[in-house]
């Protein structure tokens, strides 16, 4: 699943071609992704200018003229694509992304200036919903949520607190978008690994010293896959097909087996499943 840098150079990548527009026209391919669209959703959106694109998490907010929000989800495999910037693509600039299967196009945008941005999702397990801009404290999906890592908000004391009392793994509580917004299973088990913290090791005992050095590793491992495009392994494409490349810097993640790349360490990345989910780490180096 796209987490935090995913979702922002997705948002990055539409900006160019979507903010300060006006959508002409939507066309919609199916009734649903996960859920059903929003009820009126073609005529809530078309003519109407997209204002502002937003992130919250691992959420897109497109906010329109109308005064409504359209928030998108990409799920497992959701993906934008923008028409204009295909046809601008250099030869040898990046690596991109091959084209997506047009059969999963399910949601169409027209957007002024001769723009066409596709919504592509084979697994569907994505969603888009409308609400009233500024209800966003009312909404399930966005209530609630901890803060941003890249935000002022975060800091070592700041994590320290959400995990205060927590006896379960680090690993899982890190994954709770209570605690921190955005993070999932990729990022979490780098950021560890940087911080030299097992992922076993109760959230209780990271308060303090150990508070600090995880956040840090946080904001920089989060700042450096955003700066890289972020992650590729399946079907991740930035909105203008390029792909991400920040799995080639992975110190643990998918590299179970490997020698661990802490300088004077002597160990090897190993493998376990916390939650039903791969858990990538170095016992020797991880405390």
């Amino acid at each position: 699943m796209p987490e935090l840098p995913e979702v922002e150079t997705v948002r990055s990548g539409l900006i160019p071609a979507l903010q300060g527009r006006r959508v002409e026209q939507v066309v919609l391919n199916r009734p649903n992704l996960r859920f059903p669209f929003p009820e009126g959703m073609v005529e809530r959106l078309a003519g109407h200018r997209v204002e502002r694109i937003d992130r919250r998490a691992k959420y897109l907010l497109l906010r329109l003229t109308s005064g409504e929000t359209l928030l998108v989800h990409l799920g497992m495999s959701g993906r934008f694509s923008i028409e204009a910037a295909a046809a601008m693509r250099q030869p040898g600039d990046f690596v991109y992304a091959a084209p997506a299967n047009p059969k999963h196009d399910h949601v169409v945008f027209e957007i002024e200036g001769g723009v066409t941005i596709r919504y592509n999702d084979p697994r569907r397990f994505g969603f888009m919903l409308m609400f009233e801009t500024g209800s966003e404290a009312g909404q399930p999906n966005l209530a609630g949520l901890g803060p941003e890592p890249n935000s002022n908000t975060f800091s070592g004391p700041a994590l320290g607190a959400a995990l205060a009392g927590k006896r379960t793994p680090v690993k899982s509580a890190l994954l709770d978008q209570r605690v921190v917004a955005g993070l999932g299973n990729i990022y979490v088990c780098e950021a560890l690994h940087r911080a030299g913290i097992s992922p076993l090791r109760e959230a209780r005992n990271i308060p303090g010293v150990r508070a600090e050095r995880l956040a840090t590793a946080i904001r920089n491992v989060i700042e450096e896959a955003i700066a890289a495009g972020g992650s590729t392994l399946k079907d991740f494409a930035g909105a203008d097909g390029a792909l991400g490349y920040f799995q080639h810097r992975f110190n643990v993640y998918g590299r179970e087996g490997a020698a661990c790349p802490t300088s004077g360490c002597g160990g090897a990345i190993t493998r376990i499943v916390q939650a039903g989910r791969s858990t990538f780490f170095c016992p020797s180096c991880q405390r």
